[in-house]
């Protein structure tokens, strides 16, 4: 078995459990490949040092939040390589296991007793395909505290045009991120849809619609000097200007996470207590 490490880099506990994690599976004659950005901090480790791209692991361990799993996952893109989280962030939606249970966890995966879950990829085109979302593409202006007027079309039929600070098309995945926030419904990741979430708008009868996902969605600029930009997971910007559009469809490729249990409603009612924050 081949196992690829990737970690957060900020936070210390982060870099202590890529050492742990390394020697136990080096015990259990397993290989290891570490994200290179973490040996200048674990050079005991240097010759496992992989760009994560570069990675040809059988799963990979990713130690941080819902941001470390995105930047990944799209990094990886396209590999069939599944990820199993450990979170150390504040929500960790996307992550399976908390750090307390990390070796008890990963005696579970190596005795075979997980399974794998797929989940739908939004594919985006700007002109040329841009990176795919796991979560959400989020548009919004370049400029703070102006307005987006936009026409959204949903498989060539005009479903709204309207006045906003921002859209959100977002995946069931990311319908407990930013899309919730947005006032977006929580979907379970097995639902075959996608959300287009209007964020502030500037009319009453703009809501949140549920689409299919084998729809196009297409949101265009309609008003002339008006620049916005598109955000991919929180990891990726593509500016686009009036009279230019985004195009927003099913990939042909998923992502893939290393799942010990199906808890997704249990993780719902735990991890939206506190709102994200940690007591």
């Amino acid at each position: 078995m081949h196992i690829g490490i990737v970690a957060r880099l900020d936070i210390p506990k982060s870099v202590e459990l890529v050492k742990e994690i390394t020697k136990f599976l080096l015990n259990k004659d397993i290989k290891v490949s570490i994200d290179s950005s973490l040996i200048k901090e674990i050079s005991e480790f240097k010759e496992m040092g992989v760009e994560i791209q570069d990675m040809q692991a059988d799963m990979i361990i990713a130690i941080g939040g819902d941001g470390t799993i995105l930047r990944t996952q799209n990094l990886v893109n396209g590999k069939k390589i599944p990820i199993l989280g450990i979170n150390l962030g504040t929500v960790g939606f996307l992550t399976e296991i908390d750090p307390e249970n990390t070796f008890t966890a990963l005696e579970e995966v190596l005795s075979g007793n997980y399974f794998i879950e797929e989940r739908t990829l939004l594919r985006v085109y700007h002109g040329s395909e841009l990176p795919s979302a796991l979560n959400e593409v989020v548009m919004m202006t370049k400029k703070p505290a102006k307005m987006l007027h936009i026409e959204i079309s949903v498989d060539e039929e005009v479903v709204e045009e309207l006045r906003a600070d921002g859209l959100i098309v977002a995946t069931p995945s990311g319908s407990t991120a930013y899309s919730m926030s947005a006032g977006g419904p929580i979907v379970d990741p097995r639902v075959e849809a996608f959300l287009i979430v209007p964020i502030c708008p500037f009319k009453l009868g703009a809501r949140p619609i549920v689409v299919s996902n084998e729809s196009e969605i297409k949101v265009k600029l309609l008003r002339k000097g008006k620049r916005a930009i598109a955000v991919i997971d929180g990891q990726f910007e593509e500016e686009f200007n009036y009279p230019e559009e985004l195009l927003f469809k099913k990939s042909d490729t998923k992502a893939y996470f290393v799942r010990l249990n199906k808890d997704f409603y249990k993780k719902v009612r735990e991890k939206l207590t506190e709102g994200g924050i940690n007591s």
